[in-house]
């Protein structure tokens, strides 16, 4: 009695087990992630026919955007924003240069580097701006 009771216990925690393993690796039927055609995964990327459909949801999402910053209501502010971000790279690009460790050079060194790449995007946000009208 004693072994059919502990064969019944073996077999239900292998069943628990089977169902958490099943349940939290989100089994979905037909797999789906492997099943696309190539007509609608080449919508998302632009190759060949779909194109011209990608260029569209590009364009429309870059409009969304411009709705949404109200760049020529807020032009002021956003250069105002993009002018204190630039004092203020300027500002750790100096701490930086001045606590160079000698025994490591390079790590101060890709951050300068970081923080010029940094000054430079900057300047091309503040051509933006300044270009929308």
């Amino acid at each position: 009695m004693n072994k059919q009771i502990l064969n019944v216990i073996f077999i239900l925690a292998i069943c628990f087990v089977a169902y958490q393993l099943f349940r939290n690796l989100d089994f979905k039927e037909g797999m789906d992630t492997g099943a696309t055609t190539s007509a609608t995964t080449s919508t998302s990327n632009g190759i060949a026919g779909s194109a011209q459909n990608y260029a569209a949801n590009i364009k429309s999402t870059t409009i969304k955007n411009q709705d949404t910053l109200l760049i020529t209501k807020y032009r002021t502010d956003y250069e105002n924003a993009i002018l204190n971000l630039d004092d203020l790279i300027n500002s750790m690009m100096l701490q930086t240069a001045l606590s160079v460790d000698n025994a490591n050079p390079m790590s101060s060194l890709e951050k300068l580097n970081q923080l010029n790449s940094a000054k430079s995007a900057l300047n091309n946000v503040m051509k933006y701006v300044d270009a929308s009208k």
